[in-house]
């Protein structure tokens, strides 16, 4: 496996999304279990299935795409609210990214220390290791890069967080990834209740970190990708589950901006694992 994700990471971005695309549609139609999960998401969130459709072969492109950007050359990106981010960084505050599974969440990080690592300001990325073994060594050699770190979800990498944002620095993490058990609380995501992690707002209130709004636009025909930031347009409750909801509010703002490109087969409504 580790070879045929060296093979596609020298494949150019357009015929990556074309396999992807495929992909996409073969488990779609090939799994009845992920089609039913992947339609009720979709209209959990109130969308017709003309604002779902082309989520289908979106997803599979998130798939495919991986190994160039995680082994391979450079990609176009371009960006969408960058003077927020330049607007924080000047303040030498701590910034938290908050990105859905919208669009390539790959790519935010990576765009953020090629723009702005080499002026002393890394990023460390929330980050729960692949089951398989051959996976791990292969994420675990793409995602070391200079300016880009990884903490684990377990309390040494909450610690780590905590840590980058007292020195001003910068991470980023997933909030509609549903957290281990005693981790999160039940708040609702798009008017049913999801079990969300709490994680993202503990951050903010124990540091004073700002919060920004980020994800990464999949551009047509392997044209690259455009990095989208914006702020919260609203302050955090004191409240941790009016904070939470808050967030998840947040997420789903972000969300109906472009439904085709979210993950609507994630589990975004299932149980949390127990905590090891």
């Amino acid at each position: 496996m580790i070879t045929l994700f060296k093979l596609l990471s020298h494949c150019p971005l357009w015929l990556l999304h074309g396999l992807g695309a495929a992909m996409g549609w073969l488990v779609f139609l090939a799994s009845p279990t992920y089609r039913r999960r992947f339609v009720s998401n979709a209209r959990q969130a109130g969308l017709t299935w003309r604002q779902w459709f082309g989520a289908v072969g979106e997803s599979g492109k998130l798939v495919v795409e991986l190994p160039r950007l995680w082994l391979g050359g450079p990609v176009r990106i371009l960006w969408d609210g960058a003077e927020h981010v330049e607007a924080v960084l000047k303040k030498g505050r701590g910034l938290v990214f908050l990105t859905p599974h919208l669009g390539c969440f790959e790519i935010a990080p990576q765009a953020y220390v090629q723009r702005y690592g080499h002026l002393g300001k890394p990023m460390t990325v929330l980050f729960r290791p692949p089951r398989q073994a051959w996976l791990r060594e292969v994420v675990g050699v793409a995602r070391q890069r200079p300016g880009l770190s990884t903490a684990p979800t377990t309390l040494s990498g909450v610690k780590q967080m905590i840590k980058a944002l007292k020195a001003g620095e910068s991470v980023g993490l997933l909030p509609d990834q549903v957290p281990p058990e005693g981790m999160g609380l039940n708040a609702p995501f798009f008017g049913r209740d999801a079990y969300t992690m709490s994680l993202s707002v503990r951050l903010v209130q124990q540091t004073g970190a700002i919060v920004l709004l980020a994800w990464g636009e999949r551009l047509s025909w392997g044209r690259g990708y455009r990095v989208h930031v914006q702020p919260l347009t609203e302050t955090l409750p004191a409240t941790l589950l009016e904070a939470v909801t808050a967030v998840n509010h947040a997420m789903e703002m972000l969300v109906l901006q472009c439904p085709q490109q979210y993950l609507w087969g994630y589990a975004r409504y299932k149980q949390p694992r127990h905590s090891l």
